[in-house]
């Protein structure tokens, strides 16, 4: 079947250089991803990842691990096991 739809869209410049990067480790090219994706939402029949709002805890943690605080450092998984009680 030959290709004839366009998709357009707007992104930061930023945002679409890190991605056609991580495509290219993959081996895909964006017009290949897009369509990866496309099939993906089709065969799931939605979007293939969850999708949710964070909660208000939850937005203060990635506050505090974004500035550096509250973060238990661990050299080992071992270690991070030991802290956890595992």
């Amino acid at each position: 079947m030959s290709k004839t739809a366009m998709v357009r869209a707007r992104v930061q410049p930023e945002l679409k250089e890190r991605a056609e990067q991580i495509f290219e480790r993959l081996g895909l090219n964006t017009t290949q991803a897009i369509t990866l994706f496309y099939r993906q939402v089709e065969l799931r029949d939605g979007l293939p990842f969850d999708v949710a709002i964070p909660t208000a805890t939850t937005k203060r943690t990635f506050e505090a691990t974004d500035a550096g605080r509250d973060l238990i450092v661990c050299e080992s998984a071992e270690e991070m096991f030991k802290a956890l009680g595992i």
